[in-house]
């Protein structure tokens, strides 16, 4: 079954390139020309991974993707211009899942989706990670708190299974964005903080007093066994 694809960007040209070279890699790639219509393709399903612009006229990529963010965990991969570091950033801290610089190269966005869905992909051999009240299952790329099951980004998944592989130790702040596979993307304490504060929040965690994922100031995070 070919891998279904939503290009959100203004470049018809573009669109028309990537939609045959993909096409030749079993990638049917569908195109939105600006974000709302994006946001409505998403929204009627059938998307495995979406591939999103940051410059564009109107609704920008960055508000399409925080958009995004709030109706869906798909896997996105941000265009930006290159070397705007500001865009990749703030990108990844929305909740992006990769990002390719512009101008593309058909060849590396087919690996970059593959990669990216791989990542997600459940396996067929399972394990379990549990921290007291709280149940990782990386290859099913599913977490639950009880019976109530989380809605995790990509990113935000990977950090939580590096932590719960560690539960009870503490993982520095540049060991957690590799050992998450992000190690390619350099970024600030602040980014990892953002997700970090985002992950807190879908546990149920106190933000003031958090008892499940703890803070070690100056080093990086710790998972509890919970409440």
């Amino acid at each position: 079954m070919p891998i279904r694809a939503l290009l959100i960007d203004d470049d018809p040209k573009l669109a028309s390139l990537l939609r045959t070279y993909l096409g030749s890699h079993e990638i049917q790639l569908s195109h939105a020309a600006d974000g709302l219509s994006g946001l409505a393709a998403l929204g009627a399903g059938g998307v495995d991974v979406v591939v999103l612009d940051v410059m564009m006229p109107g609704l920008d990529g960055l508000d399409v993707l925080r958009r995004i963010r709030l109706q869906s965990a798909v896997p996105v991969l941000m265009l930006t211009a290159r070397g705007d570091e500001t865009d990749r950033v703030v990108g990844l801290e929305l909740g992006a899942d990769d990002y390719l610089s512009k101008p593309v190269y058909p060849r590396e966005l087919v690996a970059r989706i593959r990669a990216v869905l791989r990542r997600v992909a459940p396996r067929a051999e399972e394990r379990t990670l549990v921290v007291g009240d709280l149940e990782v299952a990386p290859e099913a790329r599913e977490a639950r708190i009880g019976e109530r099951r989380l809605g995790l980004t990509g990113l935000e998944f990977d950090l939580l299974v590096v932590l719960a592989e560690r539960a009870g130790r503490v993982v520095p702040r540049d060991t957690l964005w590799e050992a998450a596979g992000r190690g390619d993307t350099v970024v600030s304490d602040r980014t990892v903080d953002v997700h970090i504060s985002k992950l807190r929040a879908k546990l149920g965690d106190d933000a003031r007093d958090p008892t499940r994922l703890k803070t070690v100031r100056g080093v990086g995070y710790m998972l509890a066994g919970g409440r």
